[in-house]
């Protein structure tokens, strides 16, 4: 067993963990025992001749198969793939030909406190945290403290900025009203009372190039090694055609096969 063995397995590991998974020494050699005894199991099946078995040299061929062909398609993805000027080129045209895809609707950034319960009470505490705020009182200490949204009372009440219809319509529409850092009244929803303030609102508009440049290079070099390998299997089937007569006989056998009960 060899490096280049390890290195070969690795491939299996989605390339996201990988670096991180194979720095660890435990999981190499993990890796390199599974590989060992592996290597040593299919030398005994050689020794027994197990490899001479029609079943074992299909499935040989099928594993053979899909090594090279992976690499063909790498070859064929690196051919057809664009320089990185190109890439940008072809990026920037795509931006500017299709600015609809690029649209941002107007958002807000919003904090909020949450009071649960829809009874008198609930919203005698609201008004009272209303007040205390609109009277100087710290929003993010008092969200830690009392909201009932302990997702967002962990961060002080933030919510980040979002956009029209991802909150329900009494909170948007309180939200879209507000001037910046302004403090609501009492809003009632099926949650209970919010008290929100406005900390920025972004208009309406377009993303700028920079936002968007790496996914779009990205989208243009996924589509140029996408059409290589259609344009490559395509002449393949042009030159070679599957063996229908054989395909339909393997069917119908598989048809007259006692079915499991």
């Amino acid at each position: 067993m060899t490096v280049d063995d390890l290195q070969a397995d690795a491939q299996r590991i989605p390339p996201e963990v990988r670096a991180g998974l194979l720095a660890r020494p435990q999981n190499v050699s993990q890796i390199a025992d599974n590989l060992l005894v592996r290597r040593v199991m299919a030398q005994k099946a050689q020794a027994q001749g197990l490899d001479k078995s029609a079943s074992v040299q299909a499935a040989l061929n099928v594993a053979r198969d899909k090594i090279l062909s992976d690499a063909w398609l790498a070859k064929i993805d690196a051919d057809n793939t664009p320089s990185a000027t190109a890439a940008e080129g072809q990026a920037r045209n795509i931006y500017k030909a299709h600015p609809e895809r690029f649209a941002v609707e107007e958002q807000v950034h919003v904090r909020h406190i949450l009071i649960a319960g829809t009874e008198d009470a609930a919203r005698t505490q609201a008004e009272k945290l209303v007040a205390d705020l609109r009277g100087g009182a710290d929003f993010a200490a008092l969200a830690k403290e009392r909201s009932a949204d302990k997702g967002s009372a962990a961060r002080g009440g933030d919510l980040g900025f979002f956009g029209k219809d991802k909150m329900v319509p009494e909170f948007e529409q309180a939200a879209f009203a507000l001037k910046k850092n302004e403090i609501s009244g009492p809003v009632q929803s099926k949650f209970g009372f919010h008290v929100l303030q406005l900390l920025d609102r972004k208009p309406a508009g377009q993303q700028a190039f920079a936002e968007v440049r790496d996914a779009l290079v990205k989208e243009v070099i996924e589509q140029a090694q996408a059409e290589g390998r259609v344009a490559a299997a395509n002449a393949i089937r042009k030159e070679f055609k599957v063996d229908e007569a054989a395909v339909q006989a393997y069917s119908q056998s598989q048809a007259a096969q006692p079915k499991a009960q």
